[in-house]
């Protein structure tokens, strides 16, 4: 590391309600990673049903689909501090009541679904927050390695979250509930000590202010190309919401079994991570990002016909490495290109299509799951991603001839 490496990141320590934000951050997200486990296997548990838990992944989406774009607004008018620890509170309430429910006897089918949708909604305020206010935190020559410095914990906490869920499941569902309920208490605490300069935006309050994001994708055609890419691949080749049939009925394992698959694509991600972060892609990006999105799917159909646990997890971890380069791509665009006034619309518009290709994704994965069985889902979902891969050279040209990130204004549409 040089003498400019450590000057630089000694700078980032030393502004203070970054670090806090980012502790704030890294253990809201290790809850929600362990909260997700807990449902899906609860949910599984109770039911036994491919099918409900694919509606569990569309009780998160569609609320979250509904209200993103307004909540974009509101996080370029309001404090995004505050709006930030509202999430994290609500969902330590959430928590509570599981813990709650659980203990009670009155955690049922609904409850979950019920669970599902109020965490689709606060999610709908917190990705894009998230997004929007890494910027306000530290001056702009620090901001790349204050973003990289975010995805690390962001992939620590994804890594993390699962593994501690499941060993936590394996002595009591409720461990897992009273847990997320004690970190992100904790979390909402330190959200509290944050402080930056708030600068609402002039942007008027009507359909027009709010649908800007989304007309602002639309016309850069290299932004919306990524996006949409990343969607439908995640979409049909994600294979989160099978893990609990896999790691149950085919790969023969329990709780903690399937908090290690569910960590494999995010250790996967985190090392592809360190190795971006030390040879960055700097040309044909566009090539890289098909390419990725192709072994994305490549790596998911092998995780379908796998029936060895270790296969598995190394199939799950190219996966996660290819999608990280995928999201590299995608946000580096979007940060270099998105005005600063319209950080939390088009951050908003950016979380519509994570929350499409995840939770729509758990949903098409059980629909398809419950008609042709968790391999023939699994297969057909890798197949198809690599075929949008191909697709995108004709439907997106410009973003695959793309070669650098930062290109002349005149030239980023």
């Amino acid at each position: 590391m040089n003498d400019s490496t450590q000057s630089s990141l000694r700078d980032l320590w030393q502004h203070q309600p970054f670090m806090r934000f980012w502790l704030a951050r890294l253990a809201g997200i290790l809850a929600n990673q362990m909260l997700m486990v807990a449902l899906a296997w609860h949910m599984y548990e109770m039911t036994g049903s491919a099918w409900d838990l694919g509606l569990v992944g569309l009780f998160q989406f569609v609320p979250a689909l509904i209200m993103t774009l307004p909540a974009g607004h509101i996080v370029d008018r309001l404090n995004k501090v505050r709006i930030y620890s509202v999430c994290m509170l609500v969902q330590a309430i959430v928590a509570c009541l599981l813990v709650w429910g659980t203990h009670t006897d009155a955690v049922t089918r609904e409850w979950v679904f019920f669970v599902s949708a109020v965490l689709g909604i606060v999610r709908s305020f917190q990705m894009p927050t998230q997004q929007a206010l890494t910027p306000h935190l530290v001056p702009s020559h620090l901001l790349q390695r204050a973003v990289a410095m975010s995805s690390t914990g962001v992939q620590a906490a994804v890594v993390g979250g699962p593994a501690l869920g499941g060993i936590l499941y394996a002595l009591h569902v409720n461990a897992v509930y009273a847990s997320c309920a004690f970190i992100l208490f904790f979390a909402f605490l330190i959200s509290l000590t944050v402080r930056y300069h708030h600068k609402p935006s002039n942007a008027a309050v009507d359909l027009q202010s709010v649908l800007a994001g989304a007309y602002f994708v639309w016309h850069h055609k290299v932004i919306l190309g990524a996006f949409a890419l990343d969607l439908f691949a995640v979409l049909l080749g994600g294979v989160t919401a099978l893990l609990p049939i896999y790691a149950k009925d085919i790969l023969h394992t329990g709780p903690e079994g399937l908090g290690i698959l569910r960590s494999a694509p995010a250790v996967g991600a985190l090392l592809m991570a360190a190795l971006l972060t030390q040879w960055p892609i700097e040309r044909k990006v566009g090539r890289y990002l098909l390419i990725s999105v192709a072994v994305f799917g490549l790596a998911n159909f092998v995780f379908g016909v796998s029936t060895h646990m270790g296969f598995s997890i190394a199939a799950l971890m190219v996966a996660g490495a290819a999608d990280n380069v995928s999201v590299v791509i995608r946000l580096t665009l979007m940060q270099l290109e998105t005005p600063d006034d319209m950080r939390g619309r088009v951050a908003a518009v950016n979380s519509i299509f994570i929350g499409a290709s995840n939770q729509l994704g758990e949903f098409e994965s059980g629909t398809t799951a419950a008609m042709w069985g968790p391999v023939g889902s699994a297969i057909f979902g890798g197949l198809a991603t690599v075929g949008v891969a191909i697709a995108a050279v004709k439907v997106f040209p410009a973003l695959a001839k793309r070669d650098r990130m930062l290109l002349p204004s005149n030239q980023s549409k």
